[in-house]
């Protein structure tokens, strides 16, 4: 019979690909939403920016709601509200209420990434190793779910209040039932037997600015995530990509960083967070650069690819150093981090709108190898070895 560690490994790891698989229906649709509601590159990257602006707002509020509440209940019954506005989002008749429908997702899914993380390290603590690379794999497979679900559903032409209610039904479900497989008790019931580690930056004063570059490290992460997500599907179709491939670009880089983070554990074990981390960003640099250079379908592809396959180990990395900082209150240090990393959504899509709309969404797309530059710089923030 299973052990109560490994029922909650199970459970948690069924939250994370709920959380994966919801919003990732909904990205292959956005060519479709931009031409039905005639919006810019500009004006559809200002409405998905919603989603990261209202996860901005809530998501300082996670750390209170997970004390109050528990991570459990706080990660399950959060995903119905995000499948809700990821539903109204499909139905909206406009950019505002697009917008309005995606920052109330947003808002949603803050809260339930710093819990459903938060009792992550809570199972990885009772396991005594890394483990967490894991359950972020397991999300990038329920991206991958979702967005081969989002491809098929365009390239068949179902109607997206069909397909998102469909998605929606069926992945709350799972969150629901796992709920009664989570671990019980307070958050802080597994934190004294774990082993803080130990920062060259640990002197008093200094956790502060090591939070920051952490969070500025998870930002680069996201903005990187990000480019597949909110305009992968938009550049393949203007390199000429079908409908049924234009979300390929996503599905590759979701589909690598989950091969990264599928292997991500052992890797962190053995050379560390630091090693590991500037090895996956000069992968993004040297990746999405060639693509962009050489620019064509099967290589953007390729590019998205590698660059996901090269951030896959950067937001768990950040998320565990910051959650295991010291002289901060029981996560804290993964609430910030977490809505640190946010601005990196919140910034990309309206960036990139705004310069290919001056330019080109080629060019828009080079702040993907500039953020990769950016952790090769911050990772110095991170953990030596294990």
């Amino acid at each position: 019979m299973a052990s109560t560690e490994q029922r909650a490994r199970v459970a948690v790891a069924a939250v994370f690909l709920t959380n994966g698989a919801v919003f990732a229906n909904l990205l292959p649709r956005y060519p479709e939403i931009k031409d039905s509601l005639a919006l810019s590159n500009a004006e559809l990257g200002t409405a998905v920016a919603a989603f990261p602006f209202g996860a901005l707002l809530a998501g300082l509020t996670a750390s209170a709601l997970v004390r109050r509440f528990r991570s459990s209940r706080v990660a399950s019954i959060g995903m119905v509200a995000v499948a809700v506005g990821i539903l109204l989002a499909g139905l909206a008749p406009n950019a505002a209420l697009l917008a309005a429908a995606l920052f109330l997702a947003g808002a949603c899914d803050a809260v339930v990434d710093v819990a459903q993380n938060a009792h992550a390290l809570r199972v990885q603590r009772r396991y005594g190793r890394s483990i967490l690379n894991s359950f972020h794999a397991t999300w990038s497979a329920g991206a991958v779910l979702g967005g081969l679900m989002g491809s098929a559903a365009a390239g068949l032409a179902i109607p997206l209040p069909l397909h998102l209610g469909i998605s929606a039904a069926l992945f709350v479900v799972v969150a629901l039932v796992a709920l009664r497989f989570l671990l019980p008790g307070p958050e802080e019931a597994d934190r004294e037997a774990a082993e803080p580690i130990r920062f060259r930056s640990r002197a008093a004063g200094r956790a502060g600015l090591v939070l920051l570059v952490l969070g500025v490290i998870a930002s680069a992460g996201a903005l990187i995530e990000d480019s597949g997500a909110s305009w992968g599907a938009v550049y393949l179709t203007g390199l000429g990509a079908a409908a049924g491939l234009a979300g390929l670009g996503f599905v590759a880089l979701q589909a690598m960083e989950f091969l990264g983070r599928l292997i991500g554990d052992r890797v962190v074990d053995r050379l560390g967070q630091r090693a590991t981390a500037r090895g996956g960003a000069a992968i993004v640099v040297a990746g999405m650069g060639l693509s962009l250079a050489f620019p064509s379908v099967p290589l953007t592809i390729v590019g998205f690819g590698l660059a996901g396959f090269g951030v896959a180990t950067l937001i768990p990395a950040a998320m565990h150093a910051a959650d295991e900082l010291p002289g901060l209150p029981p996560g804290m240090g993964l609430t910030v981090v977490s809505w640190l990393l946010r601005i990196g959504f919140l910034v990309s899509p309206p960036v990139v709108g705004l310069v290919a709309d001056a330019t080109t969404l080629r060019i828009g797309l080079l702040i993907v190898p500039l953020a990769g530059l950016v952790v090769l710089l911050g990772a110095a923030a991170l953990p030596r070895r294990p």
